[in-house]
């Protein structure tokens, strides 16, 4: 019995070393670039998208493609960031394992 309290100590311990590890990354930004950084998409730790920065000398009304290429490869640079940073923070609780929906 002796050990099964100390297992359920450690457990709640763990669960409390998460949580804070969550809102920690809540509160982190990772800022992902496209086009040689003309424009810029700010994410949080969370998937929040935080905010885009467009360089005016891009913006071509009769390119709009171009623009939404490079929105897009920002956006997915930046989602890149955030899971890698999300992998380097919370996978010391899990081993490496990749848990559906703990992120």
């Amino acid at each position: 019995m002796r050990n099964m309290n100390q297992m359920m100590k450690q457990v709640k311990k763990m669960q409390q070393e998460m949580a804070k590890a969550q809102e920690e990354l809540e509160n982190k930004e990772v800022v992902g670039t496209a086009g040689g950084g003309v424009v810029k998409v700010t994410m949080t730790g969370h998937k929040q998208l935080r905010g885009i920065e467009i360089a005016p000398e891009v913006i071509d009304p009769d390119d709009a493609e171009m623009l939404q290429d490079l929105i897009t490869a920002a956006f997915n640079e930046a989602l890149k960031q955030v899971e890698e940073l999300v992998n380097k923070d919370m996978g010391k609780f899990t081993g490496g394992m990749n848990i559906p929906g703990l992120f």
